[in-house]
């Protein structure tokens, strides 16, 4: 799967963020070490247990790709 990050330089410092997974947040000295602690972070929140409570269930949610993932037309002609 594919999420969502928000990075920037800040000073010496990459921070970032995951828009699609609220929490996952790090600050490295490298880009690719931002990334890669992004990546793991996600992975630690994906795998997390979540405790249930009796008479609760799990269930999906499931929502359509959003326009900014659909690959752009290209050679569109109109007549």
């Amino acid at each position: 799967m594919k999420y969502r990050a928000v990075i920037k330089k800040s000073g010496e410092w990459w921070i970032g963020r995951l828009i699609d997974l609220p929490g996952v947040n790090a600050q490295e000295k490298t880009k690719s070490e931002l990334i890669e602690s992004l990546r793991v972070g996600a992975e630690a929140m994906l795998d997390a247990e979540v405790p249930f409570e009796p008479g609760t269930e799990m269930t999906t949610v499931d929502i359509p790709d959003p326009a900014w993932t659909k690959p752009p037309i290209e050679n569109l002609t109109i007549s």
